[in-house]
C-alpha cells in the first residue's frame, strides 16, 4: 500500500456538530480534540512519518467570540499537557512542532503547556506530529518573503531558488505534504493554508464533520491515496 509520508489535516466542523445536536459549541471543540489523539495514533501505526493538524487559525481569534476562544485554549492547555507525558508518542519517538504566532498572545500558561511538550520531545526523530496555531499560509509566506529579502540585502549573489524559499518557511522541518484531509464537507481554501508544502499534494474532501471522522473513514483517506496515480506535473 502506497503509504503517505506527510498527511496534512483541516478539521472543519466542530461547531456544526455541536449545534446539530443542540450542544454548545464547546461540546464540538472537545470531541475534536478526542479525534486528533485517535487519528494521530492511527497514523503512526500505519507509518505515516509526519501529520500536521491545523488547530487554530489567526481569524479564529480575531473574528470569534471571546468565551469560545478561552474555552479552546483551556482545551489545547489539557492536551498538551497529555501529549509531554503521552506513552504512544515517547515509544514512537514522535518529535511535537508547534507553528504560528501562538507565543504572541496565547494565555502563559498555555505557552507553557506547549513548550514542555515540544521540550519532551524535540529528541526524536522517527515521526513528526504538528500543530499549526494562530497560523495563517498567507502570514507565513509574506514572512518567508520578508526574510528572503533581508538575506538578500547582506548578500546581493545569494540565488533564490525552492530551497531557500523552503529554508524560510516555517514548516522548512517538514516534507513536502502528500495528502490533505478536510473534513466539514466545505470543499475550499482557507488563508493559504501551507500553499508552498501541498504544491503536489492529493485532496481528500469529506462531508463528514470531525468529531464523527472515525478510524475507518481515516481508512477511507488513505485507500483513496493508495488508489491515486501521482504524477507530480508529468
Amino acid at each position: 500500500m502506497n503509504i503517505p509520508k506527510h498527511i496534512a489535516v483541516i478539521p472543519d466542523g466542530n461547531r456544526r456538530w455541536a449545534r446539530e445536536k443542540s450542544l454548545p459549541d464547546f461540546f464540538g471543540h472537545r470531541e475534536g480534540a478526542k479525534r486528533i489523539v485517535d487519528i494521530t495514533k492511527q497514523a503512526i501505526n500505519g507509518n505515516v512519518y509526519a501529520i500536521t493538524f491545523w488547530g487554530l487559525s489567526l481569524d479564529n481569534i480575531e473574528k470569534r467570540k471571546s468565551t469560545e476562544i478561552n474555552f479552546i485554549y483551556k482545551i489545547l492547555e489539557s492536551n498538551f499537557k497529555k501529549l509531554a507525558k503521552n506513552r504512544d508518542i515517547h515509544k514512537n519517538k514522535v518529535k511535537i512542532n508547534v507553528i504560528g504566532r501562538w507565543r504572541q498572545g496565547f494565555p502563559k500558561s498555555l505557552i507553557e503547556k506547549i513548550e514542555e511538550a515540544i521540550d519532551a520531545t524535540k529528541g526524536y526523530g522517527d515521526h513528526q506530529l504538528t500543530f499549526l496555531l494562530a497560523y495563517n499560509g498567507i502570514d507565513e509566506m509574506m514572512n518567508g518573503i520578508k526574510e528572503i529579502a533581508k538575506a538578500k540585502r547582506k548578500n546581493d549573489k545569494l540565488e533564490i531558488n525552492e530551497e531557500l524559499v523552503k529554508k524560510n518557511l516555517w514548516t522548512s522541518g517538514l516534507p513536502p505534504v502528500d495528502l490533505v484531509i478536510r473534513t466539514g464537507g466545505e470543499p475550499h481554501w482557507s488563508s493559504g493554508f501551507m500553499m508552498w508544502d501541498i504544491a503536489n499534494a492529493h485532496f481528500y474532501f469529506t462531508k463528514i464533520l470531525w468529531p464523527d471522522f472515525s478510524e475507518r473513514e481515516f481508512e477511507k483517506a488513505l485507500n483513496y491515496f493508495a488508489s491515486t496515480d501521482r504524477r507530480m506535473g508529468k
